[in-house]
């Protein structure tokens, strides 16, 4: 065994071809690193508890975000030193440069460029659980897991889909300052579509706002799911990330 366990999960069959090339490039990027690694169905939901999967049956993507925490957790009992998840829809671009942290815990970078009602083009910076780092000892996984059940517990209204996910991870982290591994990033469709072109207001936006190049990109598998890119489309940006090492 080693002391690194890389997890993620998705549903079969995978609902878009191009998953199968995200989830191909953390497999090689484990192989290289010597992680282990493992890969779960909808056997991620047993880590909730019944009455918070009938309150998320609606958006299971909520149930998602709390399960991954758990089967962290379970990561770290198992005497992992280090766990580590990846969203299914994350491609490693530059496997060399998507180096770990010396940090006891660590987030993704999120950097979203979208036009505002009248057209004018907006960055947001946050940071996103698509990639989530914790090392044995650290005590915030403890403390995420337990606030983000306890959240959707006392919920008695509506909950946007990244409720306990991004939404909460940034509410954190604007206090508590969390280390985030900026190279992993999070593509807008804006940028998606301006790597297509080669080039754009979007993405030199998107570049300008990031500290570094990206090494590992979430391609937001919710953008096909809204048809704000195609599937062909997602399958030319991989091509065109892999061949540019990522976006920098």
């Amino acid at each position: 065994m080693q002391d690194t366990l890389v997890i993620q999960s998705h549903r079969t069959p995978l609902p878009y071809p191009w998953l199968g090339r995200c989830l191909a490039s953390v497999r090689d990027w484990c192989e290289r690193n010597r992680y282990d690694y493992r890969c779960l169905g909808d056997e991620l939901f047993a880590r909730v508890p019944e009455a918070l999967l009938g309150k998320t049956r609606a958006q299971p993507v909520i149930a998602t975000d709390l399960a991954r925490l758990r089967v962290l957790q379970e990561g770290l009992n198992e005497a992992y030193r280090t766990v580590i998840w990846l969203d299914a829809d994350i491609l490693v671009t530059a496997p060399a440069a998507f180096i770990m942290p010396a940090e006891s815990l660590a987030v993704g970078r999120e950097v979203w460029v979208q036009p505002d009602r009248q057209g004018r083009l907006r960055v947001y910076s946050k940071v996103h659980n698509a990639f989530l780092l914790f090392r044995r000892g650290n005590p915030f996984l403890d403390f995420y897991a337990a606030t983000a059940e306890r959240l959707l517990e006392r919920n008695r209204g509506s909950m946007p889909p990244q409720y306990i996910g991004p939404k909460l991870l940034t509410a954190l982290h604007n206090i508590a300052q969390l280390p985030v591994l900026e190279c992993a990033g999070m593509l807008s469709p804006a940028v998606c579509r301006d790597i297509l072109a080669g080039g754009g207001a979007a993405l030199e936006l998107f570049r300008a706002h990031s500290p570094q190049p990206v090494a590992a990109v979430n391609l937001c598998s919710s953008s096909c799911d809204r048809q704000e890119l195609t599937t062909r489309e997602l399958e030319r940006l991989i091509d065109v990330l892999l061949a540019q090492a990522g976006v920098g």
